[in-house]
């Protein structure tokens, strides 16, 4: 039996760019029963075929995959992936929208897959670079805006100006602090939380 070549898509449930990557698919001669789509929401990873493809995978076989990112949420997890389909597999793969991540051999002295192999971890670190420099950037910008006095999070509730009056007949034991949170109309760890900073600011 000979080798085969297949095509690979995926897509969440809120994009509508699966055209796109089918239309690059059959260009590259891929029947449509030769490729597998998956479509399934950003939280939701499961890829039944994208499994499907796995198992149906063969020494010598082609995939092909419109863009690096159809592999994975992220690049732990294309690289390992990568490893799979090429060294535990032994199939080819070619990216479509970037050539030199071809591991078909191109000739006897320089193989595509050193190329490839190359290539993508090289964007691995670049990426994980990235990541790294954006969390410090986030970091850094919460920071400068905590020093500024600027406030993260919903707006504190306003009392209601019955508030002073139930504290007190709460603080007298006259009421409840669940009856006294149903009095102001709020949740009764509310309440709790008002009282707690009200008497800390009078003790203080």
């Amino acid at each position: 039996m000979g080798s085969k070549t297949y095509g690979y898509a995926r897509v969440s449930t809120k994009e509508q760019n699966e055209d796109r990557q089918m239309l690059a698919l059959h260009e590259q001669g891929i029947p449509r029963d030769g490729i597998f789509l998956d479509k399934q929401s950003g939280k939701d990873f499961k890829r039944p075929a994208y499994q499907s493809l796995m198992k149906r995978l063969r020494t010598g076989d082609t995939l092909f995959i419109k863009s690096i990112d159809r592999l994975g949420r992220n690049y732990e997890e294309i690289i390992e992936q990568w490893r799979i389909i090429t060294k535990k597999k032994g199939a080819f793969i070619v990216v479509i929208d970037m050539p030199l991540l071809d591991t078909r051999q191109r000739d006897l002295d320089l193989t595509g897959a050193f190329i490839a192999d190359l290539v993508l971890q090289i964007l691995s670190y670049v990426a994980e670079k990235e990541r790294e420099f954006n969390h410090q950037r986030q970091a850094e910008g919460i920071a400068i805006a905590l020093a500024k006095g600027i406030r993260f999070g919903k707006p504190p509730m306003e009392r209601p100006d019955a508030f002073p009056d139930v504290l007190a007949a709460w603080l007298n034991n006259e009421i409840s602090a669940r009856r006294a949170a149903k009095e102001l109309g709020v949740t009764h760890p509310t309440f709790l939380a008002w009282a707690a900073t009200t008497t800390t600011k009078a003790l203080g």
